[in-house]
Parts: structure tokens; sequence; C-alpha cells
């Protein structure tokens, strides 16, 4: 299981700054991504994809639960109304994974238009010009990896945990 961090930095040279030192800490590339403002210049640090930047995750899964439900409906509907006994499990199964195939791929479309709500915090520091890490460490390294950020020469401050995810620790660089 990993953990996700967030920093907020000042500048470009501080940001990398601080993927370099988590890069000799052997985090790896593909675990940082980098949000700032739309024309910002942020060089070589790892940007940010829609998976970090939307809200596409969790609408994939809601789609699938609640189409794979309305499948299942709609399967137990068909089948009652058909008079053949010997399909109806495949109906049903049928109609639950065209449900959830369907309600994932909608529920995808939404999703990658919505924003990230656990972004929203830091949306107005990003508008003023901070620079935006985000770093999936493994839950065991997650503290270690909090130090380093936090221990650096220009004195960062933590900003607490989210309480409403558990594997979520926000930290803000100053």
């Amino acid at each position: 299981m990993k953990k996700r961090q967030y920093y907020l930095l000042s500048n470009v040279s501080r940001t990398q700054q601080l993927v370099d030192e988590l890069l000799l800490a052997r985090i790896s590339e593909s675990n940082m991504h980098v949000i700032a403002k739309e024309k910002a210049s942020l060089g070589n640090l790892p940007k940010a994809s829609p998976l970090q930047t939307s809200n596409i995750i969790h609408s994939i899964e809601s789609g699938l639960v609640v189409g794979g439900i309305t499948g299942l409906f709609a399967g137990i509907a068909i089948t009652m109304s058909l008079p053949v006994n010997n399909i109806l499990g495949a109906i049903t199964l049928i109609s639950m994974l065209t449900g959830s195939i369907i309600g994932s791929w909608a529920s995808s479309m939404v999703g990658s238009s919505t924003p990230n709500p656990n972004l929203k915090k830091f949306q107005s520091a990003i508008e003023e010009g901070q620079i935006l890490l985000i770093v999936d460490v493994p839950a065991g390294r997650a503290k270690e990896i909090a130090d380093i950020a936090n221990n650096r020469q220009d004195r960062n401050r933590e900003w607490g945990i989210n309480n409403q995810e558990p594997d979520l620790e926000l930290t803000m660089i100053v």
C-alpha cells in the first residue's frame, strides 16, 4: 500500500532539489507528479497526468459498481420475462458485465473532466505560482520520506494529515 504525500514549493529550482533528494532516497520518478500553473515551465520535472489531476479513478470505480448493479437488475428482469429456464444465469451474468462496462465507460468520461477533489485545497496556492509535488511512497517509508522533505535546510513545516482518507498524508513546504 502506498501513501500519497503533497508538497507545495515556491519555485521550480526548489522543486527540482526535492525531486533530486527523493530520487537519491530511491523514490522513482514514476511516483512523483508535479502540478503548476497552466503555462508554467517545469523543465524536466515529472508532470502530473490526468490520473492525478482528475477524478477519473473514483468515477470508474463508482461506474463499475452502479453499472454492475443496474445490469444485475436488468438481467433479472430479462430472465423473468423469458420462458426458457436453462440460460437464466448466463443472461444475468452478461447483463451484469455489460452494465459494468457501460457504467465504467460513462463514468470515466465524466470523471476525466472533473478535478481531483484532493487538489482543491492547493488550487489557490498553485494559481499564485507555487508548485505542487505529489509523491506516492510505500506506507512503510512514509515517515522517512516526509522527514527528508521536512528536514531540508529551508526549514519546511508539516501541514497535517487528511483524516478523510487514511492513506493520504498532506505535507506543505513553504
